[in-house]
């Protein structure tokens, strides 16, 4: 009896960590259906092409995704559900991410208000969920939020507003709060879709040959004690696709590189339902705020 395939949609799949996951799923016996976005289309299509999987037993569609703009994040969101037809979603992989400075400015990308870290790390992925929602109801999809550590060093939270907006001057490291906003998030739609969909966020360690660093000045040491390969760091995320010893209390939704579910006090302040609704805004809100018509 053949093995029905699973389908997995995932962003920042190109390289480092999201690619090295797919690699390493493209070698079991379970086969998949992965249908992805990429901002360079060619060369990952070349990437997937040279590692010779069995293309009898999985199948990968990659179409092109630019996360800073949020038109081409709803032209993505209709490619992938023709794509699929009457097919389920059984994984929604949101792991793209990139750690750029930010650039001082009237505006951010294509218009946007907001800085492109923010929208690459947190909103572009979170109207990708909007645009999915029926989908994902219907499939009963779990959602893997590929987080971060970092989000532990958001003391303040009163600091959100100006490190997100292009206009804003702030002498603020951006990754730790836009990671932090996607947290917020990952809360939001875990309380949204309760009962349909499971939501997990993960941190795949300290992983120093990733392309997050691409433009900016966040670098990783190799020689830090818990320095994780890329290898390591795609197993991590891979585990937030199968686990399911859930906590009996449903905030606790942080699985650890090491395999523990987080204790939620180490991100308490992501708790707060006030911030999650903030900074969580409707896709009518996203649609108006980024220009984006039917």
């Amino acid at each position: 009896m053949s093995t029905i395939a699973k389908t997995i949609v995932a962003t920042g799949a190109s390289s480092g960590i999201g690619f090295e996951a797919i690699k390493q799923l493209l070698s079991q016996s379970q086969p998949y259906n992965f249908v992805l976005g990429a901002r360079d289309l060619k060369t990952t299509t070349e990437a997937y092409n040279a590692l010779n999987y069995d293309s009898n037993r999985h199948s990968v569609t990659i179409f092109p995704l630019e996360l800073n703009n949020m038109k081409d994040v709803k032209k993505f969101s209709q490619k992938t559900l023709e794509k699929l037809g009457s097919s389920p979603i059984d994984y929604l992989l949101l792991n793209a991410g990139t750690g750029m400075v930010k650039k001082v400015a009237q505006t951010g990308p294509h218009g946007s208000k907001w800085i492109e870290p923010y929208l690459v790390n947190h909103l572009s992925q979170h109207y990708l969920v909007h645009l999915l929602r029926p989908k994902l109801e219907q499939s009963k999809t779990r959602i893997v939020f590929v987080s971060s550590g970092a989000v532990r060093g958001v003391k303040d939270t009163s600091i959100l507003d100006d490190v997100m907006l292009a206009a804003k001057e702030t002498d603020k490291a951006v990754y730790a709060p836009t990671k932090f906003t996607q947290l917020l998030n990952a809360h939001w739609w875990r309380r949204q879709l309760k009962g349909t969909c499971d939501v997990v966020a993960v941190s795949p360690g300290l992983i120093p040959h990733t392309g997050i660093s691409r433009g900016s000045e966040m670098k990783i040491p190799d020689t830090l004690p818990d320095a994780k390969s890329v290898p390591e760091g795609a197993q991590s995320v891979l585990a937030a696709l199968t686990r399911n010893d859930f906590p009996e209390d449903p905030e606790q939704i942080f699985l650890t590189s090491w395999g523990e579910w987080w204790p939620k006090d180490v991100y308490g302040l992501t708790l707060d339902k006030g911030l999650q609704e903030k900074w969580s805004p409707s896709q009518a809100d996203i649609e108006r705020e980024e220009g984006i018509t039917s």
